[in-house]
């Protein structure tokens, strides 16, 4: 359509082609193209923005004062600042500090002893029945072992064996070496490396 038109106006289609957008036939909208046809964009018609003038005496002086500020930084060590997240204030480890609790009413404080009286009798309670169940336990096993006896020596004298893997006891008797004298181990010793931070 590009090139009747330039046909027409006497040009030839190759010169006005080459800066005309092709353009295929188009489907449903101006906007859009075919798939299958070359998708081409419009032409961009925005001025180029002007140029700042930069000032060279300016820009240099930037420059060397950047180069002057990493030549401290080069020269000074780099200072670690503390995390003081971890640092307990010394406010605050002050052994005379107390929380001051407030005052229980009479009815509060009566409350309190009943309630610890009653906690005190069923312990004891508790306490009984379980010494009752184990005394019970006892009896009952010497009364087996008695009518066991009488039955087969030879089940009482196994019956009453100790059984050396139930629990897992081990102790080591004195070593071929004897301890060195004046030799301080090292257990329970801890070496400070904490690095102090001076501003």
């Amino acid at each position: 359509m590009w090139a009747v038109a330039a046909a027409a106006r006497g040009l030839r289609g190759a010169q006005a082609s080459s800066w005309l957008p092709q353009r295929g036939p188009l489907r449903g909208s101006h906007w859009q193209s075919s798939v299958l046809t070359l998708r081409t964009s419009l032409p961009v018609r925005a001025q180029p923005k002007k140029k700042k003038k930069v000032d060279v005496r300016r820009e240099q002086a930037q420059k060397d004062r950047m180069k002057k500020k990493l030549k401290k930084l080069e020269k000074a060590a780099p200072e670690l600042i503390p995390i003081e997240d971890f640092i307990t204030p010394l406010k605050y480890s002050d052994s005379n500090r107390v929380r001051s609790l407030p005052a229980l009413s009479p009815e509060e404080t009566e409350r309190r002893v009943l309630l610890l009286k009653k906690w005190c009798l069923f312990k004891q309670k508790q306490d009984e029945a379980e010494k009752k169940g184990i005394q019970r336990l006892v009896e009952s096993q010497q009364e087996a072992l008695k009518e066991l006896r009488l039955e087969s020596e030879e089940l009482y004298q196994a019956a009453i064996r100790r059984d050396e893997g139930l629990l897992p006891f081990q102790r080591d008797g004195p070593t071929y070496t004897p301890p060195l004298p004046g030799y301080d181990p090292p257990e329970g010793k801890c070496v400070d490396i904490t690095k102090v931070y001076t501003q």
